[in-house]
């Protein structure tokens, strides 16, 4: 077949990458509303970073393997990658479902263990999915297709708290203290996350390989033990531009957790000049902080098209790089304004370099790996964003009292200058993409 033979239209690539929608609503709700349910089950506040552990070690194992595990399989007529993130889905669905019915702390654990597992199992071989199915000169499009779902699925689960608290006959609460409105926002994103995630898996088939092709999945020894022996391979034999890319990780998602973590104490002490000790006013901030939460991933979601038409014109790094710096501008201005209403601005910014954060660099890994290794290495990639994670979360607090004088608006702009150098590092990849771009150009 030709290229021209396996190019899509613009719906079929809405189709296949609707899933994703699901996907992030599950993420958004677990950004949300999970450690508010540990509150009313009575966690302390200083148990939250223990409690939320399971994300970044179930992103550091699950993924990865279930990358080696679909790169070796095909399953007639579902295809090699639909059986994992179908599964996944399923996983999802049953946990949001049982979420919000939890009574006691070590149950809303084990479920959000479940529910990280399900979405590491669907996220993993969603992102090879659209780098197998679609030819190099529409992977753009897929990648930042995914963005757009990214941010509509996260803003759809912000803005879904907000509406169910507002119905009066859901705002009394349970035995356990968790309140009804809670409920709604979690019974819809078991509907998304299954519907969604179906809709893409009738709509798109995978290409099925060539018997030659098949017979060497089949021939190839199955097993974990396998899967593991394929990722410690892949790290060996990782081409240099994803070292590269590692390193611009490294910076980058450090510097994420940070904003996350320090956002709404930025705000409180930017804008209303108070502390957690003030549950009045500081209540208004963490209110706030969603509202400008929600609003960058609005930005992702409109931005994401105009990056799809910028990821055609020049290298992806430029474009990754050129976004970036437009977030590390955000977060160096952000905890210096008191007009709350201001906010929104530097916001823009950063909604624009999430939006390429979660599609552009896979152009570049895309570009560097043999496709049938396209499972293990977007596995590989996911381990990149979960150790600056857990590396954030073992030495930012130190960091945060001995360095940075426990002020959350230096912790801010600490944030801004790593990403600063994460946009100078991404300049500084060797990458096949930008040289076949600048190629065709």
């Amino acid at each position: 077949m030709t290229q021209q033979q396996l190019m899509m239209t613009f719906r079929q690539i809405i189709l296949m990458n609707f899933g994703f929608f699901g996907i992030q609503y599950s993420f958004g709700l677990q950004q949300t509303a999970v450690n508010p349910i540990y509150s009313f089950l009575g966690a302390p506040n200083g148990d939250l970073p223990l409690l939320n552990m399971a994300g970044p070690v179930t992103g550091l194992i699950v993924q990865p393997i279930i990358g080696a595990l679909s790169d070796r399989t095909w399953i007639s007529p579902w295809g090699r990658r639909r059986p994992f993130f179908l599964i996944g889905a399923i996983g999802c669905s049953i946990a949001l479902f049982l979420f919000p019915h939890v009574t006691a702390l070590w149950m809303a654990v084990l479920m959000l263990w479940i529910l990280d597992i399900s979405n590491n199992t669907a996220m993993e071989p969603y992102r090879a999915f659209v780098a197998d199915t679609l030819p190099e000169k529409q992977q753009g499009i897929g990648f930042l297709m995914q963005s757009m779902f990214t941010g509509l699925g996260i803003t759809l689960a912000n803005v879904s708290l907000y509406f169910f608290q507002q119905m009066d006959f859901l705002k009394q609460v349970n035995d356990s203290g968790i309140p009804y409105w809670v409920y709604g926002s979690f019974y819809l994103g078991a509907i998304c996350s299954i519907g969604s995630v179906l809709i893409s898996v009738f709509s798109t088939t995978e290409k099925k390989p060539s018997d030659e092709e098949i017979a060497r999945i089949k021939a190839q020894p199955k097993g974990l033990g396998v899967a593991l022996a394929d990722i410690f391979s892949a790290i060996k034999d990782m081409p240099k531009a994803l070292k590269q890319l590692a390193l611009v990780y490294l910076f980058q998602w450090y510097a994420l957790f940070i904003y996350w973590q320090f956002a709404t104490p930025s705000i409180a002490k930017s804008v209303w000049n108070t502390t957690p000790d003030d549950k009045t006013l500081y209540g208004e901030a963490v209110a706030w902080t969603g509202l400008v939460n929600g609003w960058y991933n609005i930005v992702t979601f409109i931005s994401a098209f105009g990056l799809m038409i910028l990821a055609k014109k020049y290298p992806a790094k430029v474009v990754h790089a050129g976004a970036v710096s437009l977030a590390a501008i955000a977060l160096l201005i952000f905890p210096h304004i008191s007009n709350k209403y201001l906010l929104f601005v530097p916001m823009i910014g950063f909604g624009v370099a999430w939006a390429s954060i979660m599609g552009v660099p896979f152009l570049i890994a895309t570009a560097e790996i043999p496709r049938e290794r396209y499972g293990v290495y977007m596995g590989i990639i996911n381990m990149m964003i979960v150790i600056p994670m857990l590396i954030q979360t073992l030495t930012f607090g130190k960091i945060y009292d001995y360095v940075l004088g426990s002020n959350p608006s230096n912790a801010m702009m600490s944030a801004g200058v790593l990403l600063a150098l994460a946009a100078v590092f991404t300049l500084r990849i060797q990458t096949k993409q930008g040289q076949n771009l600048q190629h065709e150009a």
